[in-house]
């Protein structure tokens, strides 16, 4: 398994210190939580995109759009 990037290991220390200093219940933590999980989807997205081929500008533009159809306000509960 591959060494997780600097990105991944800060967003994951700041979820355990939020859990660990303020408990589960702290209104940071919805917060903490995405930015690890965008960290990973953002490092497996990379591992992915590496092996890839070179993409023509459509297929960039069709795998961007399915990013940014997402709502902003999935899984967090507060739109951004």
């Amino acid at each position: 398994m591959p060494a997780r990037s600097p990105i991944r290991r800060r967003a994951a220390s700041v979820v355990g210190a939020i859990e660990r200093h303020h408990g589960p219940d702290d209104a940071r933590l919805p917060a903490a939580r995405r930015d690890l999980r965008a960290a990973a989807l953002e490092e497996h997205v990379r591992a992915v995109v590496d092996t890839f081929p070179p993409l023509t500008g459509a297929q960039r533009d069709k795998l961007a759009a399915l990013l940014r159809s997402a709502p902003a306000d999935h899984g967090t509960g507060d739109a951004a």
